[in-house]
């Protein structure tokens, strides 16, 4: 079945339940004295299902196209949000995720800023001011380059032992909240006001969890391109439905231009390009 909903959430929009004033929740302005990060890249294009073959893996003709040699391997994860949707509404995930094979989960912990007409520069000083800069060395700042939207994003990365989990297993929703609210970052743990983050996450509940198959290789630029293949429930609740990310890394821009137009240019060449931009964090939080 092929995935029919391009689902964008903004990423400052307010949830309902939420205080009515914003000025409630945003950060302190705080005067610009330390430069703005510096983010690397990532390309990320949806396809449809006809990059599949009757196994729901990217075909031949899809991985020749774009450089894909490895076999697929699994990884499973949750998001962790309140009923509705709190932390989302702040622009915040939180995921816990656990690759086949690995010896700890994958704890990370992501606020993101809008893109707007391509100005990645005014995005980055949005964030310097709300205390995401070049000094902060605990969060990796990235650009996702999607079909026809960018978005910037901060990621604090941490882990957790999988001492007696096997595969791609996860905890309880409860052990796994439990896991990541003593792991918080100080700036989630007290976004806008003291203790809101922790709160918000004390109280959420694990969407999913959901396992994809991820394909890599290296294209063009890139040494670091992969296809992720990930089964969702439908939107009625039932069924299945396939999210296939088509994604380059790359630490120069111009090196993602390059990647972006050309992944466009050869997808929709052979029939295979989703026209639009699935956030893949907002889907699974809305169907779990």
């Amino acid at each position: 079945m092929t995935f029919a909903t391009s689902h964008v959430r903004g990423s400052v929009a307010v949830t309902v339940g939420m205080a009515a004033s914003l000025s409630l929740f945003m950060p302190a302005t705080h005067a610009q004295a330390v430069s703005n990060a510096v983010p690397s890249y990532e390309v990320k294009i949806n396809l449809t299902a006809a990059a599949l073959d009757a196994s729901h893996a990217p075909s031949a003709a899809v991985r020749s196209a774009f450089g894909i040699t490895g076999s697929g391997k699994k990884r499973s994860y949750s998001y962790y949000d309140t009923v509705p949707q709190d932390l989302a509404g702040q622009g915040w995930s939180v995921r816990l995720r656990h690759k086949d094979g690995a010896s700890s989960f994958e704890e990370t912990y992501k606020k993101r800023f809008p893109v707007s007409n391509g100005d990645i520069d005014a995005a980055l000083t949005q964030a310097n001011q709300a205390g995401f800069t070049s000094s902060d060395t605990n969060y990796k700042a990235e650009v996702d380059w999607g079909y026809a939207k960018q978005t910037l994003s901060f990621s604090n990365d941490k882990t957790h032992s999988a001492s007696g989990y096997s595969g791609t297993s996860l905890p309880s929703s409860d052990t796994g909240r439990n896991w990541l609210a003593a792991d918080i970052p100080g700036k989630l743990a007290n976004w806008g006001s003291t203790g809101w983050g922790a709160d918000a996450l004390g109280s959420s509940r694990a969407h999913g969890p959901v396992t994809s198959n991820v394909y890599s290789g290296a294209w063009g630029p890139s040494d670091d391109a992969s296809i992720e293949v990930l089964p969702v429930v439908g939107a009625s609740g039932s069924g299945t439905e396939y999210v296939i990310e088509l994604s380059f890394k790359t630490d120069d821009f111009t090196d993602a231009a390059a990647l972006h137009k050309d992944a466009l240019s050869v997808a929709e060449q052979n029939g295979w390009l989703y026209k639009g931009d699935i956030l893949k964090t907002d889907l699974i939080l809305d169907r779990y």
